[in-house]
């Protein structure tokens, strides 16, 4: 393993806890990592397609997720070494490129990097400690039940443990499960458009378009009701770009949805012209639309309260937010702790309970943050006259407060008193709603 002599937490349990995790994207990769180094059997992380492609564009990774996969031995310099080496980002006029707000990139999104490469890092965290993982197994049905949950998949393979984690995204089979009825998308009222691709050499080398290409950097134009983010990737050679514009478009949530690259082009007609060039020449995009969930009542299953929502499946976050993963890693670090803290399996319902109980308000709190900044970003330009002079704080983006969090530590300082009321909510025969 990368960190020399790296050993797992012995487990608490004799046996130890088993468990199953569902979805091997980044949450789900980091919840088998934490099971894995609390000494808790993770049977296999379960995922229905047949193989990972390099999905997806830009993704950032706070402190607060670092401290913690660090922890459980992982050798985050891998991480580092593959993402954005800009030390700063810039916070721009849309129409101009004036510069508004200059900050630490650690102020937002940590490191940035293609999210398909930091996946790969993550999955081969996960197959250095042997936990298998098995692509390819769509589950079709879960049986909530005592003393232990069971999956069905499509193969007709039935598998059980101790706890099941859902960590397979706002599209989770778990979710209606969990919540007992159908929660549709809302329309956040938002669209993005988004391209992540390799500039050619004639582009790279053209002066009207490279500005942005010649080193990794991170920028964000801010305009009225949209704002457009740009990031290089490997110096420069990679290049991406993430137009948030409102939308009121009844378009089915999906990640892979072919973006109109004319529309684009009118959007983008008044934005700063050294770096609409390049987005003006992009052959081709994404339409994602920004769907809503409304905050869940419970992140747990009604009756064995053995299987556990995790990640975008209870806690999906806004693009602006540039908190999902790391929010995803700090509940993985919550949950095993959680799971250590019960004296043996009869009492994993205690566990789950107190995990969505101790996760919820910071969840919250993260995802209303990447609100705000939208708001605050749409808003600040507009119906001023278009030469005052900003504040900078007006615009800045303000994540730092999350990064000092350590989610483990947290859920050991407050389990006694989350455990007393939950007991307490068991004999009462009510567990309480989280909203």
């Amino acid at each position: 393993m990368g960190s020399m002599g790296y050993q797992p937490m012995p487990s608490p349990h004799n046996p130890p806890l088993t468990a199953i995790v569902i979805g091997a994207g980044l949450g789900g990769c980091a919840a088998a990592i934490a099971l894995h180094h609390h000494g808790h059997k993770v049977l296999c992380v379960l995922d229905k397609v047949r193989e990972f492609g390099r999905l997806g564009d830009s993704l950032g990774l706070g402190q607060n997720a670092f401290n913690l996969l660090e922890k459980w031995g992982c050798e985050v310099d891998e991480i580092k070494r593959i993402g954005n080496q800009a030390p700063n980002m810039t916070i721009r006029r849309w129409q101009d490129g004036k510069e508004l707000a200059v900050q630490p990139l650690m102020d937002m999104a940590g490191y940035i990097g293609h999210r398909g490469d930091y996946h790969d890092v993550f999955l081969e965290w996960v197959r250095q400690r042997g936990i298998p993982i098995r692509m390819g197994s769509e589950v079709v049905q879960y049986e909530d039940r005592d003393p232990q949950p069971t999956i069905t998949l499509k193969s007709g393979e039935q598998l059980s443990a101790d706890i099941i984690v859902a960590v397979d995204g706002i599209k989770s089979l778990a979710r209606p499960l969990v919540l007992g009825m159908r929660d549709d998308p809302v329309s956040s009222g938002y669209a993005c458009f988004r391209a992540f691709f390799r500039p050619t050499p004639e582009q790279r080398a053209d002066p009207r378009l490279n500005k942005y290409m010649r080193e990794d950097c991170v920028n964000f134009w801010i305009g009225a009701d949209m704002h457009m983010v740009q990031n290089t990737l490997r110096g420069g050679e990679e290049f991406n770009w993430i137009l948030t514009h409102k939308d009121d478009g009844d378009v089915p949530e999906s990640w892979f949805q072919p973006g109109d690259m004319e529309e684009v082009r009118r959007l983008t007609e008044t934005l700063d012209p050294e770096i609409r060039g390049i987005v003006q020449q992009t052959e081709s995009c994404l339409d994602w639309k920004i769907c809503y969930r409304k905050p869940l009542p419970t992140w747990v299953s009604p009756n064995s309260h053995r299987i556990a929502l995790l990640g975008d499946s209870c806690h999906a976050h806004l693009p602006t937010s540039a908190q999902g993963a790391s929010q995803a890693v700090e509940s993985a670090g919550c949950l095993a702790v959680c799971l250590d803290s019960i004296n043996g399996p009869e009492e994993v319902r205690i566990a789950t309970r107190a995990y969505e109980k101790l996760r919820f308000p910071r969840t919250r709190q993260s995802q209303t943050n990447g609100e705000d900044l939208r708001n605050r970003w749409h808003s600040a330009l507009k119906g001023v006259d278009a030469n005052r002079e900003i504040d900078p704080e007006e615009v800045m983006i303000k994540n730092r407060w999350l990064y000092s969090f350590d989610a483990e530590e947290d859920a050991r300082q407050r389990w006694k008193d989350v455990r007393r009321v939950v007991e307490e909510e068991f004999r009462a025969g009510k567990i309480e709603p989280l909203c």
